[in-house]
């Protein structure tokens, strides 16, 4: 298995892509066989999206290297687990040979939702980072030495449509956590990319260098949508032009500027499911 950072190093130019992807609400392997259509460079097995119970996101990545060959990344959010657990399952997932991990926070439970179940956070997502870089030193939470090291490659996240000097000062302080890699959330306008390296520059001191996949979300008419989506495009969708043209027109805006990694969110249909397929079409368009 590949770390994401060494295929983007080794890439020679070429269009790194990890496509999201989301575990089925049962335990039958076959239904993670679906994704298997997407020809990107890693899966990335998401972490109970829309706050439901799903196949674990560790359990689900190996299934798929399992069973499609395919590389994988999976996501761990701070939400809903102490740090015994969530170092527990990181050594679990380091036993069965997974390198490639993004933290994330997850969605805030509403108060209706907080009566069913509670949020834990025990890590910060920059928290959680800097552990997983301590367990590559071969220490757990309580600086307890490990029986070896983990080795880990450790993505972390941005959303350039919230306050950008908020994500600049995260970025910032992820960077020194230890963080490998970043995903940006899906984003329509590209702008927003030059302003955050701008941004990130001048309050650093220095550029910004590690490895981004920029997001981009397929989207569907009558999907769910991630990001401020332009009202041209919406109106696009309303017509009849379908998401994969729009995305595949957004995809080569991507590479006409440079941008080497991307993160593919295929459409998120009403329930949850994704069309792979519709991916696919983008993917095929470069």
């Amino acid at each position: 298995m590949a770390k994401v950072t060494d295929t983007y190093e080794s890439s020679s130019g070429k269009l790194i892509v990890l496509c999201d992807c989301t575990p089925p609400r049962s335990g039958d392997p076959a239904a993670l066989d679906r994704v298997e259509v997407v020809d990107a460079d890693y899966i990335c097995v998401a972490y109970n999206p829309g706050k439901l119970a799903r196949a674990d996101s560790v359990a689900a990545a190996i299934t798929i290297k399992g069973r499609t060959g395919k590389d994988v990344v999976f996501n761990m959010a701070t939400r809903d687990m102490n740090k015994i657990a969530m170092q527990s399952r990181l050594l679990g997932a380091q036993m069965m040979g997974l390198e490639n991990v993004i933290v994330l926070q997850g969605d805030a439970f509403t108060e209706a939702e907080a009566e069913l179940v509670k949020a834990v956070d025990d890590f910060t997502t920059t928290g959680l980072v800097a552990a997983i870089t301590a367990m590559n030193e071969g220490l757990d939470y309580r600086g307890s030495k490990l029986r070896g090291n983990t080795d880990f490659c450790v993505g972390a996240t941005l959303d350039l449509e919230r306050d950008l000097e908020r994500e600049v000062r995260l970025a910032q302080r992820k960077v020194e956590a230890g963080a490998h890699y970043f995903i940006v959330q899906p984003m329509y306008d590209l702008s927003l990319r030059q302003r955050f390296l701008d941004a990130y520059e001048k309050q650093a001191g220095e550029p910004f260098t590690l490895p981004v996949f920029w997001g981009l979300q397929v989207l569907d008419k009558d999907g769910i949508v991630l990001g401020n989506v332009p009202v041209k495009m919406r109106q696009e969708l309303d017509d009849g032009r379908s998401g994969s043209e729009i995305a595949s027109e957004l995809l080569q805006s991507y590479v006409a500027a440079g941008i080497r990694g991307v993160y593919l969110v295929p459409p998120i249909l009403r329930g949850g499911a994704r069309d792979y397929a519709a991916a696919q079409q983008v993917l095929a368009s470069v």
